[in-house]
């Protein structure tokens, strides 16, 4: 199954990209196949937070674990919707799912 992910940009622009639910990956995985601008520098190990995002609607319900968590403390902007994208795997609960890249995160 793929599912819908809508992604806001840090500069407000608003594009919808389709990921496949069957193949183990994340959404940082599918935000850098999207050719959109996410350093990634540590492979998807919430050792850099540079895949921020910020989830714009209620849908997502899995929690941050711990050590994304303690990562997340470290950055200067965060919310209560913040999450490092290579923390979460594609599911089918994400489809139609909002998130904003957050400035800091790209390498714009």
């Amino acid at each position: 199954m793929d599912i819908k992910i809508h992604v806001e940009e840090a500069n407000g622009n608003l594009n919808t990209i389709e990921a496949p639910t069957d193949m183990a990956l994340s959404l940082m995985e599918i935000l850098k196949a999207s050719d959109y601008p996410i350093a990634a520098t540590c492979g998807g190990m919430a050792l850099c937070a540079s895949c921020h995002v910020e989830v714009l609607d209620n849908t997502y319900a899995e929690e941050p674990n711990d050590a994304e968590m303690d990562m997340l403390d470290t950055l200067p902007v965060v919310s209560q919707s913040s999450r490092l994208a290579c923390q979460m795997p594609i599911t089918e609960e994400m489809d139609g799912i909002r998130i904003r890249l957050m400035a800091e995160a790209t390498m714009e």
